[in-house]
């Protein structure tokens, strides 16, 4: 299956020039033969803190993402600020074509650093589906920093998406650790990011892709791009098949080492 993010240069709090610039990228990627589409974190607004105003483009926003699904008969998934109690939610969704949304999911971890728990809720659940077989698991940008959330779907994952607005002076920080969690967890992880400047702040995109081993099998920096590979899901069983790092975890003697951690669920 041919995987595409698409890498934009997201408009401030616009969203009908997103939805534009988005649809212009979605069908080059669906005429380059993507049967996935990714678009980034809170794409139709930026990562906006404005939380209540962003939040009421949500229905229009899942509308669009169900509409690319359809016309391109592809499967779309993207982020949106959505409503929420006691705050909206920073969230997304995937679409098949035929409309049906198969997972939503709502960031677990708000970037304190940035302020986003004082204007949006944390999820607490995770959420994966199966796009023509391929098992597909998202996160939301500052979840990339707790492997934690990863080794709790890797078995049911052979594709980790990470969609973000993750900015340029830490863009070290962004590409090492998709690479470690693609490692770690011996599967594919896309990792989706905005390019151009918000609020001050540049972005360098630094989207890619990474297979199980870690390689880099697409990327693009500094411009809107297409960030396309193929994944395929019995390279995910054969590379955990062959090398059994997953199958030699103790998390029984992990949780004895961290008394004051909750039980499992």
């Amino acid at each position: 299956m041919i995987v595409t993010g698409l890498q934009l240069d997201v408009a401030w709090e616009e969203p009908e020039e997103n939805f534009r610039r988005a649809a212009e990228l979605a069908a080059r990627a669906a005429g380059g033969g993507a049967r996935f589409i990714v678009l980034p974190e809170m794409f139709a607004t930026g990562f906006s803190m404005r939380a209540e105003m962003v939040a009421r483009h949500a229905g229009a926003t899942r509308d669009f993402l169900r509409g690319l699904a359809g016309t391109h008969g592809a499967f779309v998934l993207g982020g949106f600020a959505e409503p929420g109690e006691p705050r909206p939610r920073n969230a997304c969704s995937l679409y098949a074509p035929d409309g049906a949304e198969l997972l939503h999911y709502q960031k677990i971890h708000p970037f304190t650093l940035g302020g986003e728990p004082a204007h949006y809720s944390a999820g607490a659940a995770l959420a994966s589906a199966a796009v023509e077989g391929l098992r597909v698991t998202p996160f939301i940008c500052y979840d990339l920093r707790f492997p934690e959330l990863f080794r709790a779907a890797a078995a049911r994952t052979d594709l980790f998406v990470v969609i973000a607005s993750w900015p340029r002076r830490r863009r070290d920080a962004w590409s090492v650790l998709l690479r470690a969690r693609a490692i770690e967890n011996q599967c594919y992880v896309l990792g989706v990011n905005r390019v151009g400047v918000a609020n001050g702040e540049p972005h360098s995109g630094d989207s890619a892709l990474f297979d199980p081993f870690g390689a880099e099998l697409a990327a693009a920096s500094d411009v809107p791009a297409l960030v396309s590979g193929e994944v395929d899901a019995a390279a995910v069983a054969q590379a955990r098949a062959q090398f059994s790092f997953l199958a030699d975890r103790r998390p029984d003697v992990y949780r004895a080492l961290d008394p004051d951690a909750a039980p499992p669920a």
